[in-house]
């Protein structure tokens, strides 16, 4: 993470955090590093000094399309994603 980045929930970097209609977390028990997320979404997910993803601010920047393709990119499912009535986008 870079020192212009900026953290969407920097009391909980791994969230939960809401961008428009999704909320999402990382658990960071499943997160192993592999920054698929980050390639993915960049806008939404850093990696952390830990080497686990955390969220940062620009997470808007990034469609709903990108956020839910960096989760299922996951290797490990680490990023658990809900609609706003609560529905469990991703995993399923």
């Amino acid at each position: 993470m870079s020192d212009d980045q900026k953290l969407k929930n920097p009391s909980s970097p791994s969230g939960p955090v809401t961008v428009r209609d999704l909320k999402f977390h990382v658990d960071r028990d499943l997160c192993i590093g592999a920054a698929t997320c980050v390639a993915i979404a960049p806008n939404t997910f850093v990696m952390d000094s830990e080497a686990k993803a955390i969220i940062l601010d620009t997470a808007d920047q990034d469609t709903n399309e990108a956020i839910i393709d960096g989760a299922r990119g996951c290797p490990t499912a680490a990023i658990i994603i809900e609609d706003s009535a609560g529905n469990k986008i991703f995993p399923q």
